[in-house]
């Protein structure tokens, strides 16, 4: 596991008695313009009840932490407890979700990035498909919208299909003690950081529930967009991937 790094508690409140079955953990970096939309779109959730952590991984080209503090003072009473926390300097994606599950209270936590955004019902359709069941995580399928309007192609949780790629993405619901299990979330130079943690579950025998509807929405735009398309061409995650998964084929259909 990654050791803690310097973090600083920018708002928090809890409300008095009762505690929430599901956290959600939004990662927040820059998008400003995106985390309202973000954050309603977790206040809608037909779930109940819900905790809420936001990381800010040190954002510096815009007012990302004020904007998070002001919807989270405003909307507080809607969950059973919100928290934000500050990253003292940038740490990557992987260590903003890994400060989230280190924080959250909750025995599930969904991960969701700030310029994403859920349909109403995807917490609690997810929620139910983990419990009183023997899966470690719940994930469904996928919403591109903004530059790119499609569907993901996310299917039933098979070995074979990661053999190939990734086609899951993070938007999932994870159990806090599966992620403790596998070693949370790793940086890796480039990204990928998705890919390698469900391939940890594989490593470690876990299984995740496929919900065959469309629930999560990814906004693509042109930071999203470079992010993609530098990651589909990179030989050297490819090999770094290999090592780490040796049962992996990149490269080889």
């Amino acid at each position: 596991m990654t050791p803690p790094v310097a973090t600083e508690t920018v708002f928090e409140w809890q409300r008095a008695g009762g505690a929430a079955s599901v956290c959600v953990a939004v990662s927040l970096y820059n998008y400003a313009r995106f985390l309202p939309e973000c954050l309603d779109s977790v206040a809608a959730q037909t779930h109940a009840p819900l905790e809420l952590i936001v990381v800010d991984d040190a954002s510096q080209r815009d007012d990302s932490q004020e904007v998070a503090r002001a919807w989270l003072t405003a909307n507080r009473e809607r969950f059973s407890r919100v928290l934000l926390l500050g990253h003292k300097r940038n740490q990557g994606l992987a260590q903003a979700r890994n400060t989230a599950f280190a924080a959250a209270r909750a025995p599930h936590v969904f991960v969701l990035d700030a310029d994403n955004s859920l349909y109403p019902r995807a917490i609690e359709r997810l929620h139910r498909a983990i419990s009183g069941h023997d899966f470690a995580a719940a994930y469904s399928q996928l919403e591109f919208f903004g530059a790119r309007q499609c569907l993901g192609t996310a299917d039933v949780w098979d070995r074979a299909r990661f053999q190939h790629g990734n086609t899951i993405d993070a938007m999932a619901l994870v159990s806090k003690h599966a992620w403790q299990r596998v070693g949370g979330y790793t940086h890796l130079d480039g990204g990928w950081e998705d890919f390698d943690f469900w391939c940890k579950f594989i490593d470690h025998g876990l299984t995740a529930a496929f919900v065959p509807q469309i629930l999560c929405r990814y906004r693509v735009h042109p930071s999203s967009m470079l992010r993609t398309e530098h990651l589909d061409h990179s030989a050297q995650l490819a090999v770094l991937m290999v090592l780490r998964h040796p049962w992996l084929q990149l490269g080889q259909g």
